[in-house]
């Protein structure tokens, strides 16, 4: 397949769920309310990309490449951010639907998550280090051996994070949330 290289281009309600999608290299392009679910994106490589009411669910992302790509409103269920070129790996994500994703043994320092359902998300092994998880639904959320250090948690509803599993050296965290660091205790806290 002939790869492709677009610059500064927008793509709107575009439906490629049932089409191939081209092979290549985006820089700086506009992806609005495309449909790219169960979409094969194997190899792509999206630099300084936007993509807004997007579903991307179920995509294939072997060897895809995301440099300082930003997801608002998307729909973005059983990704596998874990089979993705690491080199660069920078994404921040706006109201969107991450449910089931895996970023096992992914490098995301410093990733923004914004009013995200993150629920059954796995980050095992994973470098999420100096991230924010503002306003995020972690219900089922697997951290396990990953480093936490820095995370900001203090908004973050829902999540169960071993202290003793994962590295959480000046994380942030409200109140209300100390709970979730104390769930394999299994005791019961009062308000």
């Amino acid at each position: 397949m002939q790869e492709n290289y677009a610059r500064d281009k927008t793509f709107d309600r575009q439906d490629y769920s049932q089409r191939p999608w081209a092979i290549g290299e985006y820089e700086n392009c506009c992806f609005n309310s495309c449909n790219f679910a169960g979409q094969n994106l194997s190899e792509c490589t999206f630099v300084d990309c936007t993509f807004i009411g997007c579903n991307l669910s179920m995509a294939i992302l072997n060897k895809t490449a995301w440099h300082s790509v930003h997801f608002k409103d998307c729909k973005m269920l059983g990704l596998r951010f874990d089979t993705c070129n690491p080199f660069g790996l920078s994404f921040s994500f706006d109201h969107c639907q991450l449910n089931h994703a895996s970023f096992y043994q992914t490098k995301i320092r410093k990733t923004k998550f914004h009013e995200v359902q993150l629920q059954e998300a796995d980050f095992t092994d994973c470098d999420l280090s100096e991230s924010v998880l503002a306003h995020c639904d972690l219900s089922g959320t697997v951290f396990d051996h990953s480093n936490l250090s820095q995370v900001d948690f203090r908004t973050a509803v829902n999540y169960s994070i071993n202290p003793e599993g994962n590295r959480i050296k000046k994380a942030k965290f409200s109140r209300s949330g100390i709970s979730g660091l104390l769930d394999k205790y299994d005791i019961d806290i009062e308000a």
